[in-house]
């Protein structure tokens, strides 16, 4: 890396918006439209007495893109408060991520997947005689490295739902 290369840097960014009808569009549409990479994203109604929804937004870039995708979010209209959690509650913010994943295995493998499941606190939702489904949830890098280990051990399929994340202390977003 050159000394003028910006370092490519992940933001956990936060958006209260109206829950009315394409307002996810629009917020996807000013990723896509500047060629932007959303690398997880979530949607939930926390207000709904006020319509309000929380668009929880993962995405990376140099520190110059990140600031820009935060002023342009700021000023789409449905839009009513934009918190980059990773830099205003730096190491003082909750993040999680769930995740199914699917392992097929006999014998030794079954068990170490059992053990390995064990350590990291996984459920075991659905099971067969060779399979196993193991629900885990965590921060997205320790799910990462379950999903490393189980690889070897007869990993099949994953589905995982998305980071959520909120500040920690008594202010909402």
């Amino acid at each position: 890396m050159s000394p003028k290369e910006d370092p490519i840097e992940k933001r956990t960014i936060a958006v209260l918006v109206d829950n009315e009808p394409g307002v996810l569009a629009r917020v996807i549409g000013l990723f896509s439209g500047r060629g932007y990479n959303i690398e997880s994203l979530t949607v939930t109604e926390v207000d709904p007495e006020n319509k309000l929804s929380r668009i929880t937004v993962v995405t990376s870039g140099t520190s110059m893109i990140l600031e820009q995708i935060k002023a342009q979010l700021t000023r789409l209209v449905p839009v009513h408060k934009v918190s980059d959690l990773t830099v205003e509650h730096p190491n003082d913010y909750v993040e999680r991520e769930l995740a199914l994943v699917k392992v097929v295995g006999k014998g030794n493998d079954r068990v170490e997947a059992l053990r390995i499941a064990d350590i990291f606190q996984a459920e075991v939702v659905d099971a067969g005689l060779e399979h196993f489904v193991f629900q885990i949830q965590h921060r997205p890098d320790k799910l990462n490295r379950f999903i490393e280990l189980m690889k070897g051990l007869g990993f099949v399929d994953v589905s995982r739902t998305g980071v959520v994340a909120i500040a920690r202390g008594p202010e909402p977003l």
